[in-house]
């Protein structure tokens, strides 16, 4: 297959704000690869069209009337008609808050809107590849946030029983937000195997994506303040 047998990413944009979509729209029609498949002005309307068009991505705007863009992130995530839709996350709010909810509703990512339109593009390749795009500053973030938190009144959900040592340091790196040739340089692998374990930790852990796997690493005590990457919580 050729370079243009490839079919391109599909975009779906939305945003309450008609000349924020058209922005958008424009910046992913004008980009080889890439085309915009509809506009969504509320999350109600983003959540009919990725069920009608069946998008790579939904670049999902946050504060939107009627449904805002967590629950909208929410309902195409949950739908298993739409697993192979990617939400990313592209708000001006910079609020611990929302990045948590976002990736608590299965958003594969999460930038600001003044972020520059060479990162968006590179950002939405990123998540239509099926990687999670998850910077360490916004892990950083995360990490606080879990340590402002009253301990939780019930078990976490999830656990890390069958969870291999190795595979504890590959989530615990990767809930610190490095890379696949992050992680093997640091562990001294090999890709391929980072990318086993990763594969592994998908599985075991039943979570969709690398996004969601931090979430499993912060929930279970696995990361957090004064906690060494990839060590059991006591």
């Amino acid at each position: 297959m050729t370079m243009t047998d490839v079919p391109p990413v599909r975009v779906l944009i939305a945003d309450d704000q008609a000349m924020v979509r058209g922005s958008f729209r424009a910046l992913v029609d004008h980009t080889p690869g890439m085309t915009s498949v509809g506009e969504a002005a509320n999350g109600a309307e983003a959540v009919e069209l990725a069920r009608r068009e069946r998008p790579d991505v939904v670049l999902m705007d946050v504060r939107m009337p009627d449904l805002d863009g967590i629950e909208a992130t929410r309902r195409i995530s949950s739908d298993p008609a739409l697993s192979d839709v990617r939400v990313l996350i592209l708000t001006t709010f910079d609020l611990d808050e929302y990045v948590y909810a976002a990736l608590r509703a299965g958003a594969a990512g999460f930038l600001l809107k003044d972020t520059p339109p060479t990162e968006v593009l590179a950002a939405v390749g990123v998540v239509a590849a099926g990687e999670a795009l998850l910077a360490p500053s916004v892990t950083r973030r995360l990490i606080a946030e879990f340590a402002r938190r009253p301990e939780p009144a019930r078990p976490p959900i999830r656990s890390l029983d069958g969870v291999t040592d190795r595979e504890l340091e590959v989530l615990g790196l990767t809930a610190r937000g490095l890379s696949n040739t992050e992680i093997a340089e640091h562990l001294h692998l090999s890709l391929a195997t980072v990318k086993t374990h990763i594969g592994r930790l998908l599985a075991k852990l039943h979570a969709r994506d690398r996004a969601q796997l931090v979430i499993v690493a912060y929930e279970t005590g696995l990361v957090g303040p004064g906690l060494r990457t990839g060590r059991r919580a006591p």
